[in-house]
């Protein structure tokens, strides 16, 4: 039985149930809490209220069935009224790289009417510098008797308080449940108390230490720690560019250069994805555009080394070649294919290329819908794929691509975007195309 905690936070509303917003209302229901997690998916409630998860997270499942099966968790698809409200939807970009805040303030028109005196609401989703604030703005437009004061950014009802606070989830998917409670977190408010009520709540399960500060520098720490990612994934893949260009391998140049004990470059692959890397070093370009010069150029690296690799594979196969590509989810071992290199670069490659091409992931169970209707892809298991084809482009590093029996490589023309079959391809003379 989950241990009784004290605070006046009894009952919580989490709104989106994806990767970050399931997790977090499973761990607050399994601590004794009454939660309502809110999606607009009505088949993911569905599953959810059935005790099963939707997305792939290790122990997930388990901790999801515990705290249905004890009634602390349950599903809907309407808010409720509750003590505490927790936002983690999506926060996309345009086709012109603005930020798109429309599933934000969906969630914030769907909790108005149920939002009273004392509520605390945790933005979780990462936002462009300001979007706490807006939230609280929001809500008094959207309601006569909710009053927020921009002179001290108190927002009230009826002469109470109502806190809002910013602390952008910081976790690493296949390592959600771990990070979620050991690593710190970065809470924002809009007022000091509006912080310290948000720290009340996440003590009740992280581990980590809270650091509490104001809304603005929170919305630009997660922005910072992802723009940082991004800049150095990019300067590994701009390497990659560098080496391919002077015939040089680059994982062996790499491994070199981090002898130097102030050297680490990362590992090049075939571009960035993920919601938070290849999204996030946008908000700050669009509140800043004058001042991100190194940001952008970032951004413009990583988003044009899928189609490098396509103009790479078109030049060094038969128009008529079957192509297998291995791995569509933008990191290994998770089933997240939020905005995966891979997808576009399968996607580019069957543009151009009049053969077939065999797509295998173990991670999901069907192609995504962007792929399923070109005529010349097919999804099949990885055996299959690599057995079929002459070609393999892996893209993927998936732990199934790294333990297969690689004699089954043997006579195929390789591009292995990762490094994982480096050492096997070249200790055996196999034809591979590096990075």
């Amino acid at each position: 039985m989950a241990p009784k905690m004290v605070t006046k936070y009894k009952k919580v509303t989490v709104l989106g149930l994806g990767y970050v917003g399931l997790p977090t209302a499973a761990i607050i229901a399994n601590k004794g809490l009454s939660v309502i997690g809110v999606d607009t998916n009505v088949s993911t409630v569905k599953t959810i209220n059935e005790g099963n998860t939707h997305i792939i997270e290790p122990d997930l499942e388990v901790l999801v069935r515990s705290a249905v099966n004890s009634k602390n968790l349950v599903a809907s698809i309407i808010p409720e009224p509750a003590d505490a409200f927790i936002i983690a939807v999506p926060t996309p970009f345009t086709q012109k790289k603005k930020p798109d805040l429309t599933f934000l303030q969906q969630a914030i028109e769907s909790i108005a009417p149920v939002i009273k005196g004392e509520n605390l609401i945790i933005l979780e989703s990462t936002s462009p510098v300001g979007t706490t604030q807006l939230i609280a703005e929001w809500l008094s437009n959207i309601r006569e008797d909710i009053e927020f004061s921009e002179s001290d950014n108190s927002l009230k009802i009826d002469g109470k308080n109502i806190y809002v606070a910013h602390s952008p989830e910081r976790v690493l998917p296949g390592r959600v449940l771990v990070e979620l409670v050991n690593n710190d977190r970065v809470i924002g408010g809009l007022t000091k108390q509006c912080g310290d009520e948000a720290e009340s709540l996440y003590r009740l399960f992280v581990k980590g230490e809270c650091h509490v500060t104001n809304a603005r520098t929170a919305e630009l720490v997660k922005l910072t720690e992802n723009a940082y990612r991004d800049t150095n994934i990019a300067f590994a893949n701009e390497i990659s560019l560098v080496c391919d260009k002077l015939d040089i391998d680059v994982w062996d140049l790499i491994k070199l250069a981090n002898r130097h004990p102030r050297v680490d470059i990362l590992k090049p692959g075939p571009g960035v994805g993920g919601h938070c890397i290849a999204v996030d070093p946008w908000f700050i370009v669009d509140s800043a555009p004058e001042e991100t010069p190194l940001i952008q150029a970032s951004r413009y690296v990583n988003d044009n080394k899928p189609a490098w690799l396509v103009q790479k594979i078109l030049n060094s196969v038969d128009d008529n070649a079957t192509v297998s590509c291995l791995g569509l989810t933008y990191k290994s071992d998770i089933d997240d294919l939020r905005e995966s290199p891979s997808i576009t670069i399968v996607e580019k490659l069957a543009q151009h290329h009049k053969g077939q091409i065999l797509v295998a992931d173990p991670n999901i169970e069907s192609l995504p819908d962007k792929l399923c209707k070109i005529l010349n892809i097919e999804f099949c298991n990885f055996e299959d794929a690599i057995s079929r084809s002459r070609i393999i482009i892996l893209l993927t590093d998936h732990r199934e691509f790294i333990e297969i029996d690689k004699s089954i490589l043997s006579n195929k023309k390789v591009f292995d975007t990762r490094g994982i079959w480096r050492s096997f391809l070249t200790n055996n003379n196999l034809e591979s195309i590096g990075d």
